[in-house]
C-alpha cells in the first residue's frame, strides 16, 4: 500500500450503495442466487409491493455453517453425501475451515493446499454449484493466519527492552544483549523446548504436539539504543553498538539512562491447525508479511478454478491469546513517524511508563493508534484487495483486535460478529450500516449450554438476539464433516453446539433453518432505518494506562472500560431508540443532505457525542461543520476537553478550546438543556439523554417499554420491523409503532402465517397494531403506504376449557441408540427415562407417541392442541395429517375443526437431546473423544474429568420425550372493526 493513501480513500474504498428503489430494479434482472458482492448490490426478490407475499428465499437468505474438515480427512463421495444432507436440511452455504485431525486416521490426512487437497476442494466447489449452495473458505487452517511457509521474518513479533545507567565519563562494560527466554505452550500437555527444533515445520507429528506458542532461546536483534540525560539531552547510540553487543561510547556530562529496545519473536502458532497448516502466525502489521503469506495461496490456486468461491474468511485476530502480546513490526519506527509526526525513539521512557503520567498516556495512545492503523491498512485492506483480485469477497471477524474495530469491520465486505453481548454485536452491524454494506454475519451458537445440552429452542433464542443486533446472515459454528460410516457420535468440533447429522435434533433442524431463511429474506433485502449515530470514543480507550502496551476490543463491552459510552448506547436502546455506532474515520465522510446526516446512502437524524475525555480536532471540526449545514449534534453531559496523542498537542488543544468557545450555549426554558446555534443547526448539551432526545423530537418505539425488542428497517413501499418477545410471559395487546402506514402486514416466520395486522389510531393519532407473541416468539411487521387488500391476520383466543387427551399411549422408539427400547404402552405421560425398560435411560433419538381417543366437539370452533412439556422437539400428526413440527415452548398448534372426528388418532414424533447416550458412552468408558489438539474440553468445571476433558459420567438421565399434559382447547378468531 502506498503510504500516501489518505484515510478518506481508505474509508470510501469499495463502498457502493444504491437507493432502495434502484436495488429493487436491479434485482429483477438478476438471478437470485448468482454470486453478487454485498457491497455492489443486493439479492432482492421480485414481488409486488401491494401484496403480502413472503420474499423469495435465496441461497444467501438461508443460514450457512462453518464446515470443519478434521485433518482434511475427506473424500469426494462422502463430501457429496454430506453436502446433499446439508442442502436438504435447509443450509444455504458452507465455510470450509480445516482443523486438527482424528487419532487413528493419520494415513488419511491430506496436507493443506496440496494437489490432493485442491482436488477435493475443487470437487466441493463443483458440488456446491450443482446443489445451489455457496462456499466460503478460511484463508488458512484454524486461526489466526499463518502456516509452515511463514518464516521468522514474516512471523508476529514483540517489543522488549533493557535499561542501563551511566554517569559522566563512564563507559558501559555490560554487553547490549538480550537473550530470549525459551517458552513452549502446547494444548493439554507439557513440553520442553529441547524436544523441538527450528523451524517448527521440521518437527515430526505436529498434530500430536498441538503447539500453541514457541519461543526458542536466541539473541534478539537490537532495534534502537537511546541515551537520555537528566539535562534533557537525547542521543541515538544505535550505530555505536558492534556485532558482539559492545557499546563504543563514553557518557558526557550528566546522569544518563540508556534504553535498549529489542525485537522478539512472539512465537504464536496457528491454533487448531490442520495437517500442513501448522506453523507461525503472521505479522499482521506488515503488508509485506501479509502479501508473502497470501502469495502461497496464489501459487496453489494458479492452476485451479475457484471462481465460484464466494468469500475468504478471517476468524478474528486472537494473536494475543498467548503469553505476551504481539505488539511490534520491524518498520514501526518509520511508520510511527510518518503517521504521528515525531520520532518514537526520543520517548522510550514515556512509552514504557505504563501510562503513569499524562505524557506517557499520550505516547501510549499514539503507539496504539499506529498499531490500529497498521492492522487496518497493512492487513485488513491488503487481504481484502487480494480477495477482490480473486473475484471473491471477505468475511471478517474484527473483534479481539488492538484497533478501532469499527474501521476494520467496515473495510471488509461482510463484517462478522460473535458472542452474546448486544452492544458488542452492534459494532459489526453499525460498521456495515454506516459503510453501506448489505450483510452482517454472526458466528452463531458457539458456546451456549454445556455439550449435548443445547436445544433448538436455545439456538433460536440466540439467533433472535443477533437479528435484534442488526445481524442478517447467520453462520452456525458449526458442522464437522464426519464420514457416514463413523460410529456415533461421529466427529465433532470442541465448541458446545454440534450442528451435525448425528445430533438428535437434526431431523427437526430444517424447521429452524426455514425460520431463519424467512426472517433473513426480509432483513437482507432492506436498509437500516436507525435514527441516531453515537460516536465511539476510541481515543478514550487507547489513552487508558495499562501494563500491556496494547489494548484490545473484544466481543464483550464489559471489557471496554468506557462506562459513559456503554451507558448512553444501552439507555437509548432500552428507551426504544434505534442506534448505530460511528468512528472518527467514518465521521469524516458524513454529509448533511435534505435535513439528514448521510453516510453511503444511509440516513440518520442526529449524532450523539457521549461523555468522553478525548476527541480528534478534525472530528470536532467536522461535527461543527455538519451543525453549520443544519445538523443537530447532541453532547451528553460534557464536551470532550482534550485532543488525543502527543504531537503538538498543546497547539491542537488551543484550537479545540477555540472551537469550544465559539459555541454560545443558552439555557432552554424549563429544561436542563443548553443549546448553541451554529449556522443552520445547533449543538445541544445536557445530562439527561432522554430529555435531549425528546427535545430533538427523535422518534422512539414503544416495544422496549412493553418488554419487547425490535429492529426497524427501510423496505419497499414502507418499513419492516422484526419484533421479538424475549421474556417468559406471553404478550397480547395493542402497541403503537412510530411509522405512518395505510396497511400493515403481520408475518409469523416460524409457522409461515401472514395477514393484515389489526390496526387502529391512538388518541395521539399514531398507528397501533394488535400483537400476540408467545415467550421467545418473533414476528415481522411490514408497513405499506398504500391500501392492501388481503385477509386479516388470524388472531386467536381460547373460548373454553382445556380438555386433556387421555387413554393409552403407545410409544415406539424408531431411531437412535445405543439400544432401541421395546415398544411400550402407558396411561400417564412421563419422561421416557422413567419407564421400566432400562434401555430408555440411555436412549437418545426419536420415539413416536400414538393415542386413539374419542372427542365430542361442543362447538364448531377450531382447537388449539397443547402438548405441554416436550423434551425437546415434536412432529404432530392428527388423523394422518401432518400438522407441524414444534421446536420450542409453548408446544402448540391449531387443529382445524374439520379434521376432528368422533374417533381420532394423534401421533407425536419426539426427539430428545444427545445427552443421555453420551453419558452412557462415558460410563462405559467408550473412547469417542479421539481428536488431536484441544480434543474435547468441558464448558463447566463440574463436567471436567481428571484428564481435563469433558465427561458426562456423573450425569443423571435428562428428561426426554412427551411429558404433557396434552390438551385440546377450543379457540375463536378475533375480529377487529
Amino acid at each position: 500500500m502506498e503510504k500516501s493513501q489518505n484515510l478518506h480513500t481508505i474509508f470510501s474504498k469499495r463502498v457502493i450503495s444504491f437507493p432502495l428503489s434502484v436495488i429493487l430494479i436491479l434485482s429483477v434482472s438478476c438471478n437470485a442466487d448468482m454470486k453478487i458482492k454485498p457491497t455492489d448490490s443486493a439479492q432482492n426478490p421480485s414481488y409486488s409491493s401491494s401484496k403480502l407475499e413472503w420474499p423469495q428465499i435465496t441461497q444467501q437468505a438461508k443460514p450457512w455453517t462453518r464446515w470443519w474438515w478434521m485433518g482434511n480427512i475427506v473424500n469426494k463421495n462422502d463430501l457429496t453425501t454430506a453436502m446433499e444432507a446439508y442442502k436438504n436440511a435447509g443450509l444455504g452455504g458452507l465455510e470450509i475451515t480445516p482443523i486438527y485431525g482424528v487419532k487413528g486416521f493419520e494415513d488419511k490426512f491430506i496436507k493443506y493446499l496440496s494437489p490432493d487437497w485442491m482436488n477435493v476442494f475443487q470437487h466441493t466447489l463443483r458440488e456446491a454449484q450443482r446443489l445451489n449452495m455457496g462456499i466460503d473458505m478460511a484463508t488458512g487452517t484454524g486461526w489466526p493466519f499463518g502456516g509452515p511457509w511463514i518464516d521468522s521474518d514474516n512471523a508476529c513479533k514483540y517489543l522488549t527492552y533493557k535499561t542501563y545507567n551511566l554517569q559522566t565519563g563512564e563507559t558501559l562494560s555490560e554487553l547490549i544483549k538480550f537473550m530470549q527466554i525459551p517458552l513452549v505452550r502446547a494444548v493439554g500437555k507439557r513440553l520442553d523446548i529441547s524436544e523441538l527444533i527450528e523451524p517448527i515445520a521440521e518437527n515430526p507429528n505436529l498434530q500430536e504436539l498441538a503447539l500453541d506458542q514457541v519461543r526458542f532461546e536466541k539473541q534478539l536483534p537490537l532495534q534502537a539504543l537511546m541515551a537520555y540525560s537528566d539535562q534533557g539531552q537525547i542521543i541515538d547510540l544505535s550505530n555505536r553498538v558492534d556485532s558482539l553487543g559492545n557499546l563504543n561510547w563514553t557518557a558526557p556530562d550528566g546522569n544518563w539512562k540508556l534504553y535498549a529496545v529489542f525485537q522478539g519473536w512472539h512465537g504464536k502458532m496457528v491454533e487448531r491447525a490442520a495437517p500442513g497448516g501448522e506453523g507461525n502466525v503472521i505479522d499482521h502489521f506488515s503488508a509485506e508479511a501479509v502479501q508473502n503469506y497470501l502469495h502461497h495461496f496464489d501459487m496453489e490456486f494458479k492452476d485451479n478454478d475457484i471462481q465460484s468461491l464466494r468469500a475468504f474468511f478471517n476468524d478474528s485476530y486472537e494473536v494475543d491469546d498467548a503469553r505476551g502480546q504481539a505488539d511490534w513490526t520491524p518498520d514501526l519506527f518509520n511508520e510511527f513517524q510518518i503517521r504521528r509526526g515525531y520520532d518514537l525513539r526520543n520517548h522510550f521512557a514515556d512509552l514504557f511508563n505504563e501510562g503513569n503520567t499524562e505524557k506517557s498516556r499520550r505516547i501510549l495512545c499514539d503507539y496504539r493508534e499506529t498499531i490500529s492503523d497498521l492492522l487496518l491498512e497493512e492487513f485488513t485492506i491488503t487481504w481484502d484487495n487480494w480477495a477482490d483480485n480473486k473475484n471473491a469477497i471477505t468475511r471478517n471477524q474484527a473483534h479481539g483486535s488492538p484497533a478501532n474495530i469499527i474501521d476494520l469491520y467496515a473495510a471488509s465486505d461482510i463484517p462478522e460478529t460473535e458472542g452474546e453481548d448486544l452492544l458488542a454485536i452492534k459494532f459489526a452491524s453499525s460498521a456495515a450500516h454506516v459503510s453501506g454494506k448489505m450483510l452482517t454475519s454472526s458466528e452463531t451458537a458457539t458456546w451456549l449450554d454445556e455439550h449435548f445440552l443445547t436445544s433448538l429452542e436455545t439456538v433460536k433464542r440466540r439467533i433472535d438476539d443477533y437479528f435484534i443486533g442488526g445481524v442478517n446472515h447467520i453462520v452456525y459454528h458449526g458442522t464437522t464433516f464426519s464420514p457416514p460410516n463413523e460410529t456415533w457420535p461421529g466427529w465433532m468440533f470442541y465448541a458446545s453446539v454440534h450442528f451435525g447429522l448425528t445430533n438428535t435434533f437434526w431431523k427437526d433442524f430444517p424447521v429452524l433453518n426455514r425460520y431463519i431463511a424467512r426472517c433473513q429474506s426480509f432483513l437482507q433485502n432492506s436498509q437500516p432505518d436507525n435514527d441516531i449515530l453515537i460516536y465511539f470514543p476510541f481515543y478514550d480507550r487507547i489513552s487508558q494506562p495499562g501494563k500491556e502496551i496494547l489494548h484490545h476490543i473484544t466481543s464483550r463491552t464489559s471489557q471496554l472500560s468506557l462506562p459513559d459510552f456503554t451507558f448512553a448506547a444501552q439507555s437509548m436502546i432500552d428507551s426504544g431508540y434505534s442506534v448505530d455506532y460511528i468512528s472518527d474515520g467514518q465521521i469524516k465522510n458524513l454529509k448533511f443532505i435534505n435535513g439528514l446526516l448521510q453516510s453511503n446512502g444511509i440516513s440518520y437524524k442526529t449524532l450523539v457525542l457521549p461523555k468522553c475525555q478525548f476527541i480528534l480536532l478534525e472530528t470536532f471540526e467536522k461535527l461543527l461543520k455538519l451543525a453549520e449545514a443544519g445538523a443537530t449534534i447532541i453532547v451528553h453531559k460534557d464536551i470532550p476537553e482534550y485532543v488525543p496523542g502527543f504531537y503538538q498537542f498543546k497547539s491542537r488543544q488551543e484550537k479545540l478550546k477555540t472551537l469550544f468557545n465559539q459555541l454560545h450555549f443558552k439555557n432552554m426554558n424549563d429544561m436542563k438543556i443548553k443549546r448553541a446555534v451554529i449556522g443552520k443547526g445547533a449543538v445541544l448539551i445536557g445530562a439527561d439523554l432522554s430529555e435531549l432526545l425528546s427535545y430533538t423530537k427523535i422518534r422512539y418505539e414503544a416495544f422496549p417499554d412493553r418488554g419487547l425488542r425490535y429492529i426497524r428497517k427501510n423496505y419497499v413501499d414502507g418499513k419492516i420491523y422484526f419484533v421479538n418477545n424475549p421474556g417468559n410471559t406471553a404478550f397480547e395487546d395493542w402497541i403503537p409503532i412510530n411509522t405512518q402506514a395505510t396497511s400493515i402486514g403481520l408475518y409469523n416466520p416460524m409457522y409461515k402465517i401472514k395477514g393484515l395486522a389489526a390496526q387502529r389510531k391512538s388518541e395521539k393519532n399514531s398507528n397501533e397494531i394488535y400483537l400476540q407473541l408467545q415467550p421467545g416468539e418473533s414476528c415481522i411487521l411490514r408497513t405499506f403506504n398504500t391500501s392492501v387488500e388481503a385477509s386479516g391476520y388470524p388472531y386467536i383466543q381460547t373460548s373454553g376449557e382445556a380438555q386433556e387427551i387421555s387413554g393409552t399411549w403407545t410409544i415406539e422408539f424408531i431411531d437412535g441408540g445405543p439400544v432401541i427400547p421395546a415398544q411400550i404402552e402407558i396411561k400417564k405421560l412421563d419422561s421416557w427415562t422413567n419407564f421400566s425398560d432400562n434401555n430408555t435411560k440411555a436412549f437418545s433419538g426419536t420415539a413416536v407417541y400414538t393415542i386413539s381417543f374419542e372427542f365430542n366437539k361442543h362447538t364448531n370452533s377450531d382447537y388449539l392442541l397443547d402438548l405441554g412439556q416436550v423434551c425437546e422437539s415434536g412432529v404432530v400428526t392428527f388423523n394422518d395429517n401432518v400438522i407441524d413440527t414444534l421446536i420450542f415452548p409453548p408446544y402448540r398448534c391449531i387443529i382445524s375443526n374439520k379434521m376432528i372426528k368422533e374417533n381420532n388418532q394423534l401421533k407425536i414424533k419426539v426427539a430428545n437431546l444427545m445427552a443421555n447416550r453420551i453419558a452412557d458412552l462415558d460410563r462405559k468408558h467408550v473412547v469417542w473423544k479421539k481428536f488431536y489438539n484441544i480434543n474435547f474440553p468441558s464448558k463447566l468445571r463440574e463436567n471436567m474429568s481428571e484428564d481435563r476433558l469433558f465427561t458426562a459420567i456423573n450425569w443423571q438421565p435428562k428428561k426426554s420425550g412427551l411429558i404433557g399434559p396434552v390438551t385440546l382447547i377450543p379457540i375463536e378468531y378475533l375480529e377487529f372493526k
